[in-house]
């Protein structure tokens, strides 16, 4: 058998290359826009791509089934409840999908939505895409209403859980993603293993887990409902290749580059995330407009095109191109937190909490603003009104970077603490504990 799984770690998906290396073909499961790592990796087993079998319509992700179909005329599977707008084989609950001598059995588990599927692959291990994770289960909320959608996904659990112990699992998603709040770093997992450590099967009732799993507070990709229209509507051909620029004019700049380089130059206007550090794709879903005229500012043109691949995978995919030089006519002073302690006792600035309300919940400088950075862009100038200069702050640095770039872009003067954040404050912080909790 030949088996692989492709992590994309910055969005945290998965997906999965299956075939018979005898035979010499192969099924690929959920795959990503970026399809190249896909038509390498069957070159290198000498096997062919036959058929795309999709465990639903993503959310989070474009995916490439359009591509393999439109440049490879690759079939493409998927649950009918998909109501999918291109031409597929349908799938079905028991349904055997043959490649070779490996079989893969099909085992529709709503929840996540009412289309899901997992896969059982030649009674050795389980693909469980977006029901079961590494320590966690799906959100219900992306497709229907979130108690409908925990109530399906209860049974779907329960139906996983009976598959025998020793079985694989190979899941849809990994850490970093939105899809689930307490997934653990590993890749795979067993079925024994799952069931005595995945927090979403410690519930015995389903009105306990429906409570539970549908009280989802991970906050909701804007860019959701334009992906899965994208992946339900006809099939998505290949992006444009990006182009090098010399006139950004009118565009919206995204500095791609690491925060010290923004703040040492940019743009006027730039809003800065950088590439790497992680969650790059997530974090420019939330700020961007999918339907403005975006220039990538990067180092490089190889930094340039990690960018495009990482906001096409989201659904940004007319691109305007992208530069290397600019006009740097623009400053940012980030602040270290000692100077900050300073700056406050003076009262000679505003401290603006980025973060997230249950990480703020854990404790935050008393006095201070909160808005989570993904919505500091909607808000503008209006987030603090007081005429004092801004500090941003965060757990890291990373959001407070983006944000003090887009209230920068909006005429507020904007400081970032970039190197290190909430965890580090020597001062007093005070925790919030909201009616409910424990502890």
């Amino acid at each position: 058998m030949v088996f692989r799984q492709f992590v994309d770690d910055d969005l945290g998906c998965a997906s999965y290359l299956i075939g018979d290396a005898g035979a010499g073909e192969a099924v690929l499961v959920d795959p990503a826009y970026a399809i190249d790592q896909y038509l390498e990796a069957a070159e290198r087993e000498r096997v062919r791509i036959v058929r795309v079998l999709e465990t639903h319509t993503h959310a989070d992700h474009v995916s490439g089934h359009g591509r393999f179909a439109l440049e490879h005329g690759v079939p493409v599977s998927v649950h009918p409840l998909a109501e999918p707008e291109f031409p597929f084989d349908p799938l079905a609950d028991a349904d055997e999908v043959r490649v070779g001598a490996v079989a893969i059995s099909v085992a529709h588990t709503p929840g996540h939505r009412p289309e899901h599927c997992a896969f059982v692959v030649d009674g050795s291990f389980v693909l469980t895409g977006d029901s079961m994770f590494v320590g966690d289960a799906a959100r219900p909320d992306l497709a229907v209403d979130a108690h409908e959608g925990a109530e399906g996904l209860f049974h779907s659990l329960r139906r996983l859980t009976q598959l025998p112990d020793a079985y694989e699992v190979f899941p849809g998603h990994v850490a970093g993603s939105l899809c689930g709040a307490a997934m653990r770093p590993d890749h795979s997992s067993t079925i024994g293993a799952e069931k005595r450590t995945n927090a979403a099967l410690t519930y015995d009732d389903l009105e306990t887990f429906v409570g539970a799993s549908a009280s989802v507070s991970t906050p909701r990709p804007p860019t959701t409902a334009r992906v899965v229209a994208l992946n339900r509507g006809p099939f998505v051909p290949a992006a444009a290749e990006l182009r090098l620029l010399t006139d950004y004019r009118g565009a919206t700049v995204l500095d791609v580059r690491a925060p010290d380089d923004h703040a040492a130059g940019h743009a006027a206007g730039a809003i800065s995330v950088p590439l790497d550090g992680g969650s790059f794709a997530t974090r420019s879903g939330f700020v961007l407009d999918p339907d403005e005229r975006i220039v990538l500012h990067a180092s490089t043109p190889e930094q340039a095109e990690r960018a495009a691949r990482g906001l096409r995978a989201i659904g940004f995919l007319e691109l305007a191109g992208y530069v290397t030089e600019i006009d740097a006519t623009e400053r940012t002073r980030p602040i270290e937190l000692r100077e900050l302690e300073h700056l406050l006792e003076n009262d000679a600035v505003t401290v603006l909490d980025v973060r997230e309300k249950d990480e703020r919940d854990t404790g935050y400088i008393p006095g201070s603003v909160h808005m989570p950075y993904r919505l500091v862009r909607a808000c503008g100038a209006g987030c603090v009104e007081n005429g004092k200069p801004v500090v941003t702050i965060c757990e890291s640095g990373a959001r407070a970077g983006i944000a003090a770039s887009i209230l920068a872009a909006a005429g507020v003067d904007a400081r970032p603490v970039l190197h290190g954040g909430i965890g580090d404050w020597d001062g007093h912080t005070v925790a919030f504990r909201r009616c409910g909790s424990s502890g």
